[in-house]
């Protein structure tokens, strides 16, 4: 008997709505990508993308524990010499609070073509509001 890997056709997917209000920001971003993987699912297969779509609204309401918002800071190279851009979580709390749901939760997803993969069925709104009302989603609580 050989085993039994789900087809591309077998993988029905869901979509979940959460809400981010007062929830801790690693915390919500690791049950997200338990979700975006499969690992919810009990056809999941660690090289097949067996995950479901997650909605996230409220971003700008996440709860950032300790010394976090005046410490962290991100960074990235732009490829040019001095090139180096820096800013800190409380600064794109406030331009972009989509990103830094964004960046935790793709940290948390594999380092290859599937990660990317599992990263497009993330969807991050910063109000209340989001488009995806045709795809009747469910709404998910992580309490």
């Amino acid at each position: 008997m050989s085993t039994y890997f789900p087809k591309e056709g077998d993988i029905a997917r869901k979509w979940f709505v959460v809400d981010a209000t007062g929830l801790p920001l690693g915390r919500l971003a690791s049950r997200v990508a338990r979700i975006l993987i499969g690992k919810e699912n009990p056809k999941y297969t660690p090289f097949i993308d067996t995950g479901d779509h997650v909605i996230i609204i409220n971003a700008d309401k996440i709860k950032i524990t300790g010394m976090k918002a005046d410490r962290k800071v991100y960074q990235h190279y732009t490829g040019y010499p001095g090139g180096l851009r820096s800013e800190e979580l409380k600064k794109r709390m406030v331009r972009k609070p989509e990103l830094v749901i964004e960046d935790a939760v793709s940290r948390m997803l594999p380092k290859n073509k599937l990660g990317k993969q599992m990263f497009t069925k993330l969807k991050v709104y910063r109000g209340d509001k989001h488009p995806h009302e045709a795809q009747k989603p469910e709404a998910k609580v992580f309490a």
